[in-house]
């Protein structure tokens, strides 16, 4: 696509993006065991994905109760942060610019994945009866396993929580990340707490959506204070279609979907900062999210609205030219081009993505994608 908008600079934050392509976060377990570490192998495959205009890791647990599938890493040990100077140090020797993303499952765990086999922590006792947890069964080798019903965490340890959402991002920063994500999206904890299908509390952080909303502003304002608004984005998965209920694992479908979010997008607005990212339905057939939500969002808030979904670089370029969208994110893509900017930039076929390696393993699937070469 000669001429194509995505390859145009843009502002974020404090950071001039060389273009508008976007590597979302996106789930490979390939942490080092044990103590779940960003390895060199992880610093590969981000230095190959480095050409994005913005790069977001993939999701990193806060702490060991925020884990919902073995093999994926954490930012809350001296270890882990070590590791993850690898990859940052990868990065930026590119000249690449990457937020990592802040990550707490809550329910969608299991007890074998929990300190001392206990109970996952959400806000109320509600079982993700839809989602699955992966747990290891053996050296490299694990399975799919049913979320027990979760513990209800108390009123006093909602405040330690958002403590340790602080503290992560404190230890991205010292990782070398430029900035961090907080995972508000597909039916994970911050997800959970909005969500009235979720959350029963009677306390502050329940009933009313200003209360369900309530952990979410006390964690950006926390987060904000650590990184400053400007490196610092949030990132939804508004739901707007009732027939797909089940699809629990990638979030969780609202009453008023257009309202709930919609007030969400105002706690950022207030404050201030660089971006919002919107993961919308990804499956098959999956509907759009309405015109008039994209409308919403975009008078709401005067940041970075990035959008992530099936996207080609076609149907990207027109939201972006519509003034919908600054940036948008290309998930499966990216996993199977590295050169994925290139490839749109120049019109260059793409490689097909592989089932192989998708989640979990070494290399294969991985790190040995192809860059485009021009036929001999």
């Amino acid at each position: 696509m000669p001429d194509c908008i995505l390859n145009t600079p843009i502002k974020l934050g404090h950071h001039r993006l060389n273009n508008r392509i976007v590597l979302p976060p996106l789930t490979r377990q390939r942490s080092a065991q044990p103590g779940d570490i960003a390895t060199d192998l992880m610093a590969e495959y981000y230095r190959q994905r480095a050409s994005a205009g913005f790069m977001v890791s993939e999701g990193t647990q806060i702490e060991p109760r925020g884990q919902g599938y073995a093999w994926t890493p954490g930012i809350y040990s001296a270890a882990q942060i070590d590791g993850w100077r690898k990859v940052t140090a990868a990065v930026h020797a590119e000249g690449g610019v990457i937020f990592a993303q802040l990550w707490h499952v809550g329910r969608v765990s299991h007890n074998a994945l929990q300190p001392g086999g206990a109970a996952p922590v959400a806000p109320s006792a509600l079982p993700a009866l839809q989602a699955k947890a992966f747990i290891e069964t053996g050296p490299g080798v694990g399975e799919l396993v049913q979320p027990p019903v979760p513990r209800a965490l108390a009123t006093l340890e909602i405040e330690e929580l958002v403590g340790q959402y602080a503290q992560a991002a404190r230890n991205a920063l010292d990782a070398g990340f430029d900035g961090v994500e907080i995972h508000a999206a597909n039916g994970y904890l911050i997800n959970q707490f909005i969500s009235a299908h979720s959350n029963i509390r009677e306390d502050e952080y329940g009933g009313s959506l200003e209360n369900r909303l309530r952990l979410l502003r006390e964690i950006v304002e926390a987060v904000c204070k650590v990184v400053g608004p400007e490196r610092l984005g949030v990132r939804f998965s508004p739901l707007f279609s009732g027939t797909d209920q089940d699809r629990v694992y990638i979030g969780l479908v609202e009453q008023d979907p257009h309202h709930t979010y919609i007030e969400a997008v105002k706690v950022l607005e207030a404050s201030g900062i660089a971006y919002v990212s919107i993961a919308e339905a990804d499956w098959e057939n999956a509907p759009d999210l309405p015109e008039t939500f994209r409308q919403a969002v975009r008078s709401t808030f005067s940041g970075r609205i990035i959008y992530a979904g099936r996207y080609t670089a076609e149907r990207g370029a027109r939201l972006v030219e519509a003034g919908l969208a600054d940036l948008i994110a290309f998930g499966r893509p990216f996993i199977a081009n590295p050169d994925l900017p290139q490839r749109i930039f120049n019109g260059w076929p793409l490689n097909a993505l592989k089932a192989e390696g998708l989640y979990g393993g070494t290399r294969a699937g991985y790190v040995d994608y192809p860059v485009y070469a021009e036929p001999q």
